[in-house]
């Protein structure tokens, strides 16, 4: 094949890669337990976000979250039980993005854990993510403490039957899930951009869903604490927002010839990214500790490098990538207003195109930066910037602030040597 029947299947192939993300429809459709609807997750078994990792080369967080995890399932009682499991490898741990997880910060899931179901109808995939605890000393940024573990149970409890009869009732009424995309598009438009601001987006969805809340027949008591908990956590949609993502990148994932980027994502170790003509095949880094705004008591030295799944936003085409629909997420992550937008012009230089139904107003309505293409990567020097919440570098302690960073170029460029032994260019 010429150099230019390759470029021209290379255009081809992103065309439709970028095409099927944005047309890609992510409804939400359930709740069950992980490990009744998760492939591959089995007893004795964690998922974690970012690129597979061994205990040893584990982060502070990661570990804290896994031993958090394992207390949590009952296999021990103590830290120091949970951490021999996991030293010894009785309990396994694996990246989500493999099983369609996400999860947010150490995105750790147990087979026990209630997850949202997120699919498809226009292509058929699905996705998952647990829900979200809200901010600060919680399981997702390595916290395990008697209070971290009350709250899980209490949502296992309360939240879950809520939301799971909940989503039920919605599906009676309207016949299909509830379709997180258009929500997404709404908010944008209200000042989020739906990775660390979910201000509105909580907003929409309690509007939505309260009416069935309030019709499920669950306990009222019961339900008020559940409208409480979702309406005081307005961080809340963020899991739900990525299962939206997940779906839409799978949907352009796996196309032959694509240089779209499908995962980025990052263990508190590394980070890592997936791209579409090659499969499920990482490429990794060491991940770059964020700069921001830290919680009063807290210094730089306490930061541990980036870590999570939420990143999975900035691959569908919002989040980071959106800053510039979200001015006031700067008083969070750091910076100023002016920056969120350069953010956002920055990365139209490294994605393929700009998203048909998540606009800016800001910049005319134009849409969202979509589809990071390696090549545009490698050939500008221009590297994906997200915002990204901070979590202590040692176990136990949970979120220190919130913050900004840019991701390294290795992955990319040793993604672009591998796309192109692949392809013969």
């Amino acid at each position: 094949m010429t150099s230019s029947s390759i470029k021209e299947e290379i255009e081809k192939a992103n065309t439709q890669a970028v095409e099927r993300l944005m047309e890609s429809e992510p409804h939400w459709v359930g709740m069950d337990l992980a490990g009744k609807v998760i492939t591959g997750l089995k007893d004795r078994m964690l998922l974690h976000a970012g690129p597979p990792i061994t205990w040893e080369r584990a982060s502070g967080p990661l570990r804290g979250a896994l031993i958090g995890a394992v207390i949590y399932e009952g296999w021990a009682s103590t830290p120091e039980e949970a951490e021999k499991l996991l030293a010894k490898g009785e309990v396994v741990f694996e990246p989500t993005h493999p099983h369609n997880v996400v999860g947010p910060m150490a995105g750790v899931i147990s087979p026990s854990m209630p997850v949202f179901i997120f699919e498809d109808p226009k292509y058929g995939n699905k996705a998952y993510s647990n829900m979200n605890e809200g901010l600060g000393k919680v399981l997702r940024y390595g916290a395990y403490g008697e209070e971290v573990i009350k709250r899980l149970k209490w949502m296992d409890k309360v939240l879950y039957p809520v939301l799971k009869a909940t989503i039920d009732e919605y599906k009676k009424d309207q016949g299909k899930g509830l379709n997180f995309k258009n929500l997404i598009a709404q908010a944008l438009h209200m000042g989020d951009e739906c990775h660390n601001r979910y201000v509105a987006t909580n907003a929409l969805l309690l509007k939505e869903i309260a009416p069935y809340m309030f019709n499920t027949g669950i306990d009222r008591k019961d339900v008020l604490e559940a409208y409480r908990f979702i309406a005081n956590n307005i961080i809340f949609p963020l899991n739900m927002g990525m299962a939206s993502a997940k779906v839409m990148t799978l949907a352009a994932h796996n196309i032959k010839y694509s240089t779209i980027v499908t995962v980025m994502t990052r263990n508190g170790t590394d980070m890592g990214i997936w791209v579409s003509g090659l499969g499920n095949e990482w490429f990794t880094a060491p991940s770059p500790i964020p700069k921001g705004v830290l919680f009063p008591g807290f210094k730089e030295e306490d930061a541990n490098p980036d870590i999570g799944d939420s990143s999975i936003t900035e691959t569908a085409g919002f989040g980071g990538f959106a800053m510039a629909a979200a001015p006031a997420i700067v008083s969070y992550v750091g910076g100023t207003a002016e920056y969120a937008v350069e953010n956002t012009k920055r990365m139209y230089q490294i994605t393929y195109t700009r998203h048909k139904y998540f606009t800016i107003p800001y910049l005319s309505f134009q849409g969202t930066p979509t589809g990071v293409d390696i090549r545009k990567v490698v050939a500008t020097g221009i590297t994906p910037t997200i915002n990204t919440g901070i979590s202590h570098k040692e176990p136990g302690i949970g979120q220190v602030g919130a913050g900004i960073v840019t991701f390294p170029m290795e992955p990319f460029k040793n993604a672009l040597r591998k796309f192109a032994e692949k392809y013969g260019i």
